[in-house]
């Protein structure tokens, strides 16, 4: 058992309970996406460019890894979003979590440094004539890899941060005269695997969704064949990305979750955000379903992206509420004083539309470019 910190003692949180919990699932939403496309799509990518042939399956690994560069950069700063809320509205789970497991916490700064260079070295290549050289096609190999670690370390983090009765045990097993040595992990507790497992199901399905908005939105140049291969690879992406994250879902819930909170999640009011996670990821599937053997286009791209988006809003609001159960033994969240800083709150607003907006004329300036002749380019 671990004492109760009394919510009251604590300083008052600087933002209402509501805007930070918003704030932090709309920002891991926002993540999520890109960082779907490097952790399942990039190693799909390298995987079928191994062929060397102009195959759409080629010719869409191509398209997927030039744009990785971007989508790394769009990620990773999304993830500043989620990561800041975390430190506003748990940082007595926060630290003492990555003090414990701190030498695993840098190695993710580590490993993202050379993936993202490999990333810009793969997609260099791709997009020169003569196609990658050998050694950038192996740092694109070695970059889809890390990616995959860094989701491991992530995973490991955030289990350990949610699970407080477990800190006093790796402190004394990882300690040198009472100071954490930073070299505990979580990597035993079977949480770690099903949370990661769970996200890769569903960075299959995101990938499937990025392949409707690619060939229907952002390759306007692609031949007909393209836009007819792209419908069936990503239901395929879809299917498999469903059964995957049923099952790893199913083993988070049933294996994973401690009676207090699975008793939780399975009542009223909260049951409703439990069925909605589990059930909305079959969303896009079933709508590719229903075009399946028409050719992607924008209706149907931004049909299947919206359903995925509804997805990932479902299950990351149904892992905002277990995690706050998680952390209730430890403190309740809900019930601390708040006491708005005005100033910071404001200026993070409006750095937020800003931000959004340059996102939006970004995302115009590649629309423009994609749907622009040829001579126009030159």
């Amino acid at each position: 058992m671990i004492d109760t910190l009394d919510v009251n003692t604590l300083p008052g949180m600087p933002a209402p309970f509501w805007f930070v919990q918003f704030f932090k699932v709309l920002g891991f939403v926002l993540h999520m996406v890109p960082m779907h496309l490097w952790f399942a799509g990039l190693i799909l990518a390298a995987v079928m460019m191994r062929r060397k042939d102009d195959t759409p399956a080629v010719r869409w690994g191509k398209r997927l890894v030039s744009t990785m560069p971007i989508l790394i950069a769009f990620g990773v700063n999304f993830g500043i979003v989620p990561l800041l809320f975390i430190q506003v509205a748990y940082p007595w789970a926060f630290y003492p979590a990555t003090i414990l497991t701190a030498w695993f916490w840098m190695a993710i700064i580590a490993l993202l440094i050379p993936a993202y260079y490999g990333v810009y070295a793969y997609a260099f290549g791709v997009r020169s004539e003569q196609g990658p050289k050998t050694w950038q096609t192996v740092a694109g190999w070695i970059a889809a890899l890390l990616f995959v670690v860094i989701g491991v370390l992530f995973a490991n983090g955030w289990s350990l941060m949610a699970s407080p009765a477990s800190w006093k045990s790796l402190w004394l097993s990882h300690e040198i005269g009472g100071a954490a040595t930073g070299t505990a992990h979580f990597l035993t507790h079977p949480g770690v695997w099903a949370r990661w497992l769970l996200m890769f199901g569903l960075a299959l399905i995101t990938t499937g969704a990025w392949t409707m908005i690619d060939a229907g939105i952002f390759a306007p140049k692609e031949d007909e064949a393209y836009r007819r291969w792209a419908p069936g690879f990503a239901l395929k992406l879809a299917a498999v990305g469903f059964v995957w994250f049923a099952v790893a879902g199913s083993w988070y819930v049933f294996g994973t979750w401690p009676k207090e909170i699975a008793s939780t999640m399975w009542s009223a009011p909260w049951i409703v955000f439990t069925i909605l996670a589990a059930a909305t990821p079959i969303l896009p599937l079933a709508v590719l379903i229903v075009r399946r053997g028409k050719p992607a286009d924008a209706v149907g791209a931004l049909a299947v992206f919206g359903t995925q988006v509804v997805a990932l809003a479902s299950n990351g609001i149904a892992r905002q509420i277990v995690q706050n159960l998680e952390i209730a033994p430890l403190a309740e969240v809900w019930k601390q004083q708040t006491a708005v800083q005005w100033s910071p709150l404001v200026a993070f607003l409006a750095a937020f539309v800003f931000g959004a907006c340059v996102v939006a004329w970004l995302l115009r300036q590649v629309l423009t470019a994609a749907s622009a002749p040829a001579e126009e380019q030159a």
